[in-house]
């Protein structure tokens, strides 16, 4: 198995708070990693460690085999590889959808504008909204916006995307397609986290299902295991709590 993504005795701090307690991860290439666990346990500081959106005091993330270390050196290296699609969009609203997927690739990749745009038409394709290339975030719904976010990352050409609960925002009825547009993604092979609480998602499409606590890593198995067959107390309430709805 080729590492992706490697997380070592990782800690962080918010003042007295210790928030993220010796996390250890190994992603492989195209694994999908679910994470799960109650609110406030860690889980989006975690992803958002990937990529340097939060600093960590102690230990060390390698993306790649490009280290970030506590120092956050390499910052720009690693948020080049990586993608992140948020609970809330993001999208600039004085900007069409186009130009918010094409942004980031000029400036930052130094692609011209003509092959930031056949990219990001292919990957609004992707998303199924082409049609929706000349609006503004304003004129679409939830579920469109977040597929726009999604296709934005997916134009940097990224090896790792990160989603932070990314149908916590949506209503019900538009979870559905932003959640099918990632199986997609899934079943093309991209190496994904994705912090959720969509427990089907994580059934259909995850490698791994990691359960977070109180900022630890309490368990990690196969779906069918973890959910069959939860190894620790603290996972079966939260299943208990979250399979009923």
């Amino acid at each position: 198995m080729t590492e992706m993504v490697k997380i070592a005795g990782l800690n962080k701090w918010f003042g007295e708070f210790h928030v993220l307690r010796d996390i250890d991860l190994t992603v492989g290439k195209g694994e999908r990693i679910v994470i799960c666990g109650p609110s406030g346990s860690g889980k989006s500081t975690a992803i958002r460690c990937i990529n340097a959106l939060e600093e960590f005091q102690e230990g060390q993330v390698v993306v790649d085999g490009i280290e970030l270390g506590p120092n956050l050196k390499r910052v720009e290296e690693v948020r080049r590889e990586v993608g992140m699609v948020f609970q809330s969009f993001n999208l600039f609203p004085h900007l069409t959808v186009l130009d918010n997927c094409t942004l980031a690739p000029i400036w930052v990749r130094g692609m011209s504008k003509k092959d930031a745009e056949a990219a990001a038409m292919k990957y609004l394709e992707r998303v199924r909204i082409p049609e929706q290339a000349s609006k503004f975030p304003g004129q679409l719904s939830g579920g469109q916006q977040q597929r726009v976010a999604i296709a934005r990352a997916l134009t940097m050409n990224p090896k790792v995307m990160l989603f932070d609960e990314p149908t916590s925002a949506l209503d019900p009825e538009m979870v559905k397609e932003v959640l099918e547009t990632m199986v997609d993604l899934a079943d093309d092979g991209m190496t994904m986290l994705v912090v959720t609480h969509e427990m089907g998602f994580a059934r259909q499409v995850a490698d791994r299902v990691v359960f977070m606590d109180a900022g630890q890593i309490i368990e990690a198995n196969r779906p069918q295991e973890f959910f069959a067959n939860p190894q620790h107390a603290r996972t079966k309430l939260f299943l208990s709590q979250i399979l009923r709805h």
